[in-house]
């Protein structure tokens, strides 16, 4: 969290396995997604702007948002960051020479360590409830505002859409199935407060979290995967998403077997960070609208 905001966009990959990743999901949101790196490069294409001076006054005024602590921007952005990073196990650099070929699974199986079913559905719910949080914080209002957030996610647009269909696909019906949903909702309401208070990915962000004890946190996880089910449940059946339609895009840069798809799930989990990309994205777009708003 020690880099100021226009870093943070300017070193924004243009080519690895994330970048891949994301633009494969334009099938599933055609057009959302264009991977705008460099704070300058963002202020052009969100404001159409070309005067220098008013592009760099409009910087500094989103770079002045970013740094104010009584904003929640830097919080969206440690949200965004952390559940990404929470259980990565392969280093990018493993990677950065291999993002021109085929990837072969096969040759990372030895390095990577399954989670349980349990363990991938409050992964999933972790990385929904850091979107809840990070929403809340970007746009100033309590981080139980549940409702607000179910309403907002039917004008989500660009790289945010991207990241939800990023949450469906990747986090939910490849680990899990078609069944995600309800699973991921038996799952939790299966749960106590402990078992989810020991998941990594959760515990990172607990600190955040609304409903005090563990019990109340439980509750609230509970809610908001009750809350968002039907918004879900349509995104999927209006684009006829399914584990298939996901496997042949990804044969395009990942070289895997259809038996190993737990492995598959496990391995764009640990060597992608789609959450802290789009993430950045948002935040820069986020800024900038309210700097020029405020110019």
């Amino acid at each position: 969290m020690n880099k100021p905001i226009f870093e943070l966009v300017d070193q924004l990959p243009t080519n690895n396995l994330t970048t891949k990743v994301l633009g494969m999901l334009d099938f599933v949101a055609p057009g959302q997604w264009k991977n705008l790196v460099g704070f300058d490069n963002t202020i052009r294409a969100v404001t159409g702007e070309t005067d220098e001076a008013l592009i760099q006054q409009i910087g500094e005024r989103a770079v002045q948002l970013y740094n104010d602590p009584s904003q929640g921007y830097q919080r969206a952005m440690w949200l965004y960051q952390t559940v990404d990073t929470s259980d990565r196990l392969l280093a990018s650099s493993v990677l950065a020479n291999k993002v021109g070929e085929t990837i072969p699974l096969l040759g990372f199986i030895g390095n990577i360590t399954l989670k349980s079913q349990k363990a991938q559905t409050i992964d999933f719910a972790s990385k929904l409830i850091a979107e809840l949080l990070a929403f809340c914080q970007i746009n100033g209002i309590p981080g139980d505002s549940i409702g607000d957030f179910v309403a907002a996610l039917a004008d989500y647009s660009g790289e945010s859409l991207i990241r939800i269909a990023g949450l469906i696909c990747l986090d939910g019906l490849i680990p899990l199935g078609p069944s995600f949903l309800d699973q991921s909702l038996s799952t939790i309401s299966g749960l106590d407060g402990r078992e989810l208070q020991e998941n990594p990915t959760f515990k990172s962000i607990s600190s955040l979290v609304p409903g005090g004890d563990s019990a109340g946190q439980l509750a609230f996880v509970g809610e908001s995967l009750d809350s968002v089910k039907g918004w879900m449940g349509g995104f999927v059946d209006e684009r006829s998403l399914t584990r298939e339609s996901l496997l042949g895009p990804l044969k395009g840069f990942v070289d895997f077997s259809e038996d190993k798809l737990d492995y598959l799930a496990a391995f764009l989990d640990i060597s992608t960070n789609y959450y802290e990309h789009t993430g950045t994205q948002t935040l820069a777009r986020r800024l900038i609208e309210r700097a020029v708003a405020e110019i």
